[in-house]
């Protein structure tokens, strides 16, 4: 069985990425999409994937759309962080990927996270993880044992927004421009103080969603 390795520094992290074009870093995690010629070819991707996640003891999170392969790599015994196992595997998978002629999108794969604004945490995380049957994560963070639904995480302020509840859309910053641009052209308010870390977006009736990237959520160096 592999053992625990070095949790990989943003620095780290980048430098990776420099030899993964097809992959980018999402909240503790590599992530792609890969689009096949046809669905059987995703079926094959799938196999192949497979194959090496036995073979290398490392298991990605992985989802089927026809002839789109959705994988994420992270390492849980290292808290959930990237280490070099999680490039070595994202490196093997994008070999198997182009032997079947898939072509890499990653700008498809978005996380979703809810956030709830609250005076006190521990007087109501509870109740939301015995809710949605999900184990608790850092902090008061809540997450679903199988990867299926979005986390939740509490955010604790003296001053809870009027509306308690949105939703934190996360993509690459590589591909987040063009989805601002759309955003904007809706109506929304987009206050962008923060950015690019995130922009915070309001719809006519008060209603909020946080549009992120990884600049503000990657490890230290």
């Amino acid at each position: 069985m592999a053992g625990k390795q070095e949790i990989l520094t943003r620095s780290g992290i980048d430098e990776a990425l420099g030899g993964l074009p097809d992959w980018r870093y999402r909240l503790g995690g590599l992530v792609t999409v890969y689009k096949t010629p046809t669905a059987d070819a995703a079926l094959q991707l799938i196999a192949a994937v497979g194959r090496l996640a036995e073979d290398q003891n490392h298991h990605p999170d992985l989802d089927w759309r026809y002839n789109r392969v959705f994988l994420r790599y992270t390492s849980h015994d290292a808290g959930g962080e990237v280490t070099s196992r999680d490039v070595a595997a994202a490196a093997a998978a994008s070999s198997s990927a182009a032997d079947i002629g898939a072509t890499a999108e990653p700008g498809l794969h978005r996380t979703v996270e809810v956030g709830v604004d609250t005076t006190d945490a521990a007087d109501i995380s509870e109740v939301w993880r015995v809710a949605l049957g999900y184990k608790k994560g850092p902090g008061t963070d809540l997450a679903d044992p199988y990867g299926r639904g979005p986390s939740v995480w509490f955010q604790e302020t003296p001053t809870p927004h009027t509306s308690r509840i949105h939703l934190d859309i996360h993509r690459s910053q590589a591909e987040s421009a063009a989805v601002l641009e759309k955003a904007a052209t809706t109506g929304a308010l987009m206050n962008r103080d923060h950015a690019p870390d995130w922009v915070v977006v309001t719809d006519s009736q008060g209603n909020r969603l946080c549009l992120c990237t990884e600049a503000g959520h990657r490890p230290a160096d």
